[in-house]
C-alpha cells in the first residue's frame, strides 16, 4: 500500500462519506473510490459498505483504519529520521496548540522562529487544551502548548501564568456582582471551574448571566461597549486600558492563576528541530512577547 492509501483509509473513516473525504483529500470523489477499490483488491476484502447515510466500515475495514493512524506516524517518524540525520534544523514542526495561546502567541512566536531556522515548517492543530494534551500524549503532534493544570507524566515546561479577573467598564462594587449582568463565553473545563468555584466561595447566588457568547474576543468586546461584566484572564485584556480590572483572589488572599505550559516528549528532543524549538521556547518571554520590538 502506498501512502495515500492510509490517507484514504484514515479520511474516509472520520468523514463516514466519500464525497466529503475525497473533499478534504482534494482530490475527485471517482479517484477516492478508485483508490478504495485498489486497498480491497490488495487485501482480498471489503472495507466498507455504501448506503444512503454514507459508509458503514466492515470488520476488516475498521481493524485497517486503525492501523492507518500508525501507518502513518511511523512513515512520518521514518521521515524525520531520516532528515535529521543530516545535523539540520529542518523538516515539519507539528504542533497542538490552544485556542487562546493560538491567537494571541503563536503567530509572532512562529515568525521569531522561522527567522532564525528558515528551514522548518509548521503544522498546527489548534484546539481546546484537554484535547492537545491527549494529541502530544499520542505523539500526533510534537509539541503541545497548554492552558491550565492538566496531568502530563513527561517533560513539561511552565511558560507564563496569568491572574484571573473582572473586567468591566465602570467600576464595581464587588458586592454587587450577583446584580449586576455578566457575559459569558465558552472555555476549558478547568478555567470553567475555577470561576465556578470562586463564586461559590464568596456568593450565595448564582451570577446574573445576561449574555453568553463562544469566543473571548466577542466577550471582551461586548465589556468594552459596556454591556455587563466578564470574568477572564488578564492576558486577553493586555492590549486595553480603559477598563477596570479586578483579580479574583482565594480566601487567603492569594491570587487564583491560569498557567501556561508546554509538553513533549523527552525522547522527541532527539530531533534537531524539536530540540532547537524547546531551547528558543526557554528563552522567549512569552508573557510580553506581542510588546517585542
Amino acid at each position: 500500500m502506498e501512502d495515500r492509501d492510509w490517507l484514504v483509509l484514515k479520511a474516509l473513516h472520520n468523514e463516514k462519506n466519500i464525497t466529503k473525504a475525497a473533499k478534504s483529500l482534494y482530490i475527485s470523489q471517482p479517484a477516492l473510490t478508485n483508490r478504495l477499490q485498489q486497498i480491497e483488491k490488495e487485501f482480498g476484502v471489503q472495507v466498507v459498505n455504501r448506503g444512503r447515510r454514507g459508509v458503514q466500515f466492515t470488520p476488516q475495514g475498521e481493524y485497517l483504519a486503525k492501523c492507518a493512524d500508525k501507518m502513518l506516524l511511523n512513515i512520518q517518524k521514518i521521515k524525520e529520521n531520516v532528515l535529521n540525520m543530516e545535523q539540520n534544523v529542518a523538516g515539519t514542526l507539528r504542533l497542538g496548540v490552544s485556542n487562546f495561546f493560538a491567537h494571541y502567541k503563536l503567530p509572532d512566536l512562529l515568525k521569531l522562529f522561522k527567522d532564525e531556522y528558515p528551514n522548518i515548517e509548521f503544522k498546527v492543530t489548534t484546539g481546546w487544551s484537554s484535547d492537545i494534551t491527549n494529541l502530544v500524549y499520542n505523539q500526533d503532534v510534537h509539541i503541545g502548548f497548554v492552558k491550565g493544570d492538566y496531568s502530563w507524566g513527561d517533560q513539561k515546561r511552565l511558560l507564563f501564568a496569568e491572574t484571573i479577573c473582572i473586567a468591566s467598564k465602570e467600576k464595581i462594587d464587588m458586592n454587587d456582582l450577583p446584580r449586576l449582568p455578566r457575559i459569558d463565553y465558552r472555555t476549558d473545563y478547568l478555567l470553567k471551574t475555577s470561576i465556578e468555584n470562586w463564586w461559590a466561595e464568596n456568593y450565595s447566588q448564582p451570577p446574573l448571566v445576561s449574555i453568553e457568547v463562544d469566543k473571548a474576543d466577542t466577550c471582551k468586546k461586548m465589556v468594552m461597549n459596556g454591556l455587563g461584566y466578564a470574568i477572564m484572564p488578564s492576558m486577553i485584556l493586555k492590549d486595553i486600558d480603559d477598563v477596570h480590572k479586578v483579580d479574583i483572589k482565594t480566601k487567603d488572599g492569594e491570587p487564583i492563576l491560569r498557567k501556561t505550559w508546554m509538553f513533549y516528549h523527552e525522547e522527541s528532543l532527539k530531533l534537531n528541530m524539536v530540540k532547537a524549538f524547546v531551547t528558543f521556547i526557554e528563552g522567549v518571554d512569552l508573557y510580553n512577547l506581542d510588546t517585542l520590538p
